[in-house]
């Protein structure tokens, strides 16, 4: 998965979590990316911007 250009942040929730972060891009066309913020060269999810408001909008009610 092509990652050039991906600006990267950490998700709003997980400011708090001593380290236990989640990062979060949503600047590239069509898709969100996450990854963990420990193991920034592990995996990294790829959802859909509507996939992945769904996601949070679940999370939040769920929180």
């Amino acid at each position: 998965m092509e990652l050039t250009g991906a600006s990267w942040r950490t998700a709003t929730r997980s400011s708090n979590n001593g380290g236990n972060c989640v990062e979060v891009a949503d600047n590239l066309p069509g898709r969100v990316l996450v990854r963990d913020s420990k193991d920034r060269t592990g995996g990294t999810l790829a959802f859909t911007p509507a996939a992945w408001r769904a996601f949070v909008t679940q999370a939040k009610h769920r929180a």
